[in-house]
Parts: C-alpha cells; sequence; structure tokens
C-alpha cells in the first residue's frame, strides 16, 4: 500500500469520527479506559517498585538476616525437621556473628503489636520495633525531638519508648511528649524521642509505629522470643556471599550440626524481599490487564459497529473504485487502516489520560510513578492489534462487495 494511501484511508477514518461524533466518542470510550488503565497502572507499579528498591538500598544492599525460616518460602510440614522445631535466633548469636571478620554491624530485631494509651486516647493495635542501638542505619529514620535509646535502655530493658510524629501527635496532640508517660499493654512506658519517617511508598503503614529496645519488649511486654531475627551488615571488604559463608560456618558449628544435617535457620536476602513484593506487583497488573482488556472488547465491538455503518453508507464508493480498477486487497487494506486509525486516536487520548493520572499520583502521593516506555509501546501495539482484529470482518464484507451490486445500492 502506498503512503498516499495511507494517508488517504487515515484522512477518511478521521473524516468518519467527525461526521458521527457521538457514536465515534462511544465507540473510542472502552480504548480510552483500557490503555489509561493499563498506563497508569504500569506508571504506579513502576513507581511502587522503585521507591521498594530505593529504600532496600537505603538499608544497605549488602545486608541480609539471620531468621528463624525464610518466610519468603516457609514450608510449616514437610519430610525432615519442622520449621516449629527449630531452634530460636539468640542475642548470644548475633553477638557471636558481630565478632565474624567479614561482618561491620548486627542488629538484634523482635516486633510486635500492643494497645497504646494516654487519658483518653486509645489505639488498639500500634506495631512496636524492637531494636537495638544503631537501628537508625537500618531505617530511613530522623530523630526530631528527644533523643535515641542509649546502650544502658537496652541492657536493662528500661521501659523507654520513641513514637512516630503521626503517633505522638495522636496521643498528645500538640504536647511535646518527651518526658511523658504512655501506657503499652497496661505497662508505663516512658517517651524519649520522637522520630521522622522519611516518605516513600509505605508511609501510610508507618505513621503509628514506636521503637523500642528489644530487651523491653522481652521484659514487659511478654514478647515471645521465638520471633527474633538479626540483621547483618558486612564489612566494605567482605561481599555479601563471603559474610553469609562465615555467618552459616558459624552457626553450623555452634548449633553442632552434622556436614549431612540441613541448615536450622534461614539467611534472607534483601533482595528476596524485593522479588517477592515484584511477583505480588506482577500478579496484581495481571489481573489490572485483564480487566482492561474488558474495555477493549467494548472498544472493538464499537468498532466492528462504526465499520459496518461505513461500509454500507459508502457501498456505491466501493463499486465505483471497484469498477475504475481497485482491487480486494486495496479496499481490504483501506478499511483495515481506518479501524486501526480509529483505535490508535482511542488509545492516544488514553495515554495522555493515563500520564496524567501518574503525574498527579507522583505529585500528590510519595509514589514516583512514572509511565514507562514499554507501556507506550504496549498500549498503542494493543491498539493496532484491536483495530486489525475488529476491523477485519468490515473490511472484508468490504472488499469481497460485488461492484455491480454496489454500483446499484441507493
Amino acid at each position: 500500500m502506498r503512503i498516499e494511501s495511507f494517508t488517504e484511508a487515515a484522512a477518511l477514518a478521521i473524516d468518519q469520527l467527525r461526521a458521527n461524533k457521538f457514536r465515534s466518542g462511544l465507540t473510542i470510550l472502552g480504548i480510552v479506559v483500557g490503555v489509561a488503565t493499563v498506563m497508569a497502572m504500569s506508571a504506579m507499579i513502576q513507581g511502587i517498585q522503585a521507591s521498594v528498591a530505593g529504600e532496600m538500598e537505603a538499608m544497605g544492599p549488602k545486608n541480609f538476616i539471620v531468621m528463624r525460616y525464610n518466610i519468603n518460602s516457609v514450608q510449616m510440614s514437610g519430610p525432615g525437621r519442622s520449621v516449629a522445631s527449630r531452634p530460636k535466633v539468640t542475642p548470644l548469636e548475633a553477638r557471636r556473628i558481630k565478632q565474624l571478620p567479614g561482618v561491620r554491624e548486627t542488629l538484634v530485631a523482635l516486633d510486635q503489636n500492643a494497645e497504646f494509651v494516654n487519658g483518653r486516647q486509645r489505639l488498639s493495635t500500634v506495631p512496636i520495633a524492637g531494636r537495638e542501638n544503631g537501628w537508625a542505619q537500618y531505617t530511613n529514620a530522623t530523630i526530631v525531638s528527644g533523643h535515641d535509646m542509649l546502650p544502658n535502655h537496652v541492657r536493662a530493658g528500661a521501659p523507654v519508648v520513641l513514637l512516630t510524629t503521626h503517633l505522638a501527635e495522636t496521643l498528645y496532640g500538640a504536647l511535646d511528649p518527651v518526658g511523658r508517660i504512655v501506657r503499652i499493654s497496661g505497662k508505663p512506658f516512658e517517651v524519649i524521642g520522637v522520630v521522622k519517617m522519611s516518605d516513600n511508598v509505605f508511609s501510610s503503614f508507618q505513621r503509628n509505629v514506636a521503637i523500642m529496645p528489644y530487651t523491653s519488649l522481652l521484659k514487659h511486654l511478654g514478647a515471645w522470643d521465638g520471633g527474633i531475627a538479626v540483621m547483618v551488615s558486612p564489612t566494605a571488604s567482605a561481599s555479601q556471599d563471603e559474610a553469609m559463608d562465615q555467618v552459616t560456618t558459624l552457626l553450623r558449628t555452634t548449633r553442632g550440626l552434622r556436614p549431612g544435617d540441613d541448615n536450622d535457620f534461614a539467611l534472607v536476602r534483601q533482595e528476596e524481599f524485593l522479588e517477592m513484593f515484584n511477583t505480588v506487583t506482577g500478579v496484581f497488573f495481571m489481573v489490572m490487564l485483564a480487566l482492561s482488556s474488558v474495555g477493549l472488547m467494548v472498544g472493538g465491538v464499537g468498532v466492528i459497529a462504526i465499520m459496518m455503518i461505513a461500509v454500507t453508507e459508502r457501498t456505491r464508493e466501493i463499486g465505483i473504485r471497484k469498477a475504475i480498477g481497485a482491487t480486494k486487497r486495496e479496499i481490504l487494506w483501506q478499511f483495515l487502516f481506518e479501524a486501526v486509525t480509529v483505535t490508535c486516536i482511542g488509545a492516544i487520548i488514553g495515554m495522555v489520560i493515563g500520564a496524567g493520572g501518574a503525574y498527579l499520583v507522583a505529585a500528590l502521593t510519595p509514589i514516583p510513578a512514572s509511565v514507562p516506555l514499554s507501556a507506550i509501546l504496549a498500549a498503542l501495539a494493543m491498539a493496532a492489534v484491536a483495530g486489525v482484529a475488529f476491523g477485519m470482518w468490515p473490511a472484508w464484507k468490504a472488499a469481497n462487495m460485488d461492484p455491480v451490486e454496489a454500483l446499484r445500492f441507493e
């Protein structure tokens, strides 16, 4: 098909849209909705993944966690030693790990939820991060008031706590919470500091969070020590694999494991959490893609309808073109190209709306949403395929018209 024919077909398609604005608008609406959904979801998912990757990078790309079991792939039953029978990870093991030549720092971590009460303010389930000194280097957080927990607090299991800014405002309003008492599960704790968490995709989940010595969780709130994990930061000169090998050797030796025994602990890389998150968002994206395809189907049915009307209205024109030598192939390509033009116009409108939605998300939320090039190409490809698929029947009907019958059409 010549360039002139492509230009002519596009012009004819646009004329059809102008001549039947309302009908055409309904026709491309499904295409617009489908493409806009794909664009907006692609931008949001890419932004969320970039934000998560940034958080992982800030926490240390070489860091890993020693856990009782890998929460990403745990199996509670099966052959061999069950997860429930595994020994707990202990603070003593954390201290031993810290002495390894490939390890720069370790951090004991223990999490639990509890009720916070101050006067009439009552929050039933506040997440508590039980940590020790040095916890801030694993988190994008800044102490804006008061001070951090001290080594003596951790050693003694002192009843002290740090609150996030939102949690402090919820419990104390405009009052300075530092030095005041908050009751946690009925036990009095002194507020020693206020922490501001960085804005990120998890900000809404970090609004009400408390940080205290993990020993305080064990001593005062009866936390289960089987949930203890150890965050490990390798030295600058040691690779992650080298540090993990050293930790594995140490734990197998101190736990008395024989050469043929499986590890009764798990070393979890931060990348595994990222991979799990990417898998979840990938499934979510596929579901949204399937839902958006419904819009494309609706738009496709509209394309068939508008093209069949166009074929009927231009029956005499088709007869004249065939009478002066136009081939079936030329007429087929002409109507197919018109159908693709209609769907591509819908795709372009959808891309503009989707990109606008991504811009608003990036401007109004911590999610750095941006439209990837792959989503733009995919949207155009989907529109072109939809145009060919749904325009084939009207184009085939036009191409196979009897020129004599077409010229007689009134």
